[in-house]
């Protein structure tokens, strides 16, 4: 499956630094009964994003108007916990979040967002709540990240630089899911393949 390539974006970042926000959170269980992935951003953040009544909740962050079509949030410790629901990833994709920001993420969310073309990028804990007050004012609001700089541009100026590996900004930066990754690697497959049945012909 080819994915959008991430190279250097500029958009709002929408601050969410609660701690532990889980998949049932980012997408509820009543948007799991679909056997596509169409529709999944109304369920994104179902519960907060909507009150009783169906009607827009005007507290919830991606409903105001400066960070409304959000690129990117910057969330708390421990973001994508619970159940390993890919649904959550497909869901923040639908909705335009290309990245996430934040100082820890469940392993199998983590994956999931890999697989999925979302870029999560990972601050240690001070610098993460220095640029979730920054981005909660709605003059700061915008950003660019420059994935082939591993670089965070702020709006007053500011650059904080992350890491990432290697395997992971590569597929990124190509557009690539797991497969496409691999087929970067056919010929080799193929040498691979020949050797060995060379060496064990019985196989053919």
């Amino acid at each position: 499956m080819s994915l959008q390539p991430f190279t250097r974006i500029t958009g709002k970042a929408a601050p969410m630094l609660a701690a532990n926000i889980d998949t049932d959170v980012i997408m509820p269980k009543q948007f799991l009964k679909g056997i596509d992935r169409s529709g999944l951003d109304r369920g994104l953040f179902f519960d907060l994003r909507f009150l009783a009544s169906g009607e827009p909740n005007p507290e919830f962050v991606l409903n105001q108007p400066a960070w409304q079509g959000a690129s990117f949030m910057v969330v708390g410790p421990n973001f994508g916990c619970g159940s390993s629901r890919e649904h959550a990833v497909w869901g923040l994709k639908q909705m335009g979040i290309r990245a996430l920001i934040g100082s820890s993420f469940a392993g199998i969310f983590y994956d999931n967002c890999q697989r999925n073309g979302v870029l999560l990028i990972t601050l240690e804990e001070a610098l993460l709540q220095s640029l979730g007050q920054a981005v909660s004012q709605p003059t700061h609001a915008h950003i660019s990240i420059d994935l082939e700089a591993q670089a965070i541009h702020l709006a007053d100026g500011q650059v904080i630089p992350f890491q990432i590996d290697t395997l992971r900004k590569t597929a990124l930066l190509l557009g690539l899911d797991a497969i496409g990754s691999t087929l970067q690697r056919s010929e080799q497959i193929k040498a691979f393949e020949r050797r060995h049945l060379q060496a064990n012909p019985w196989l053919n």
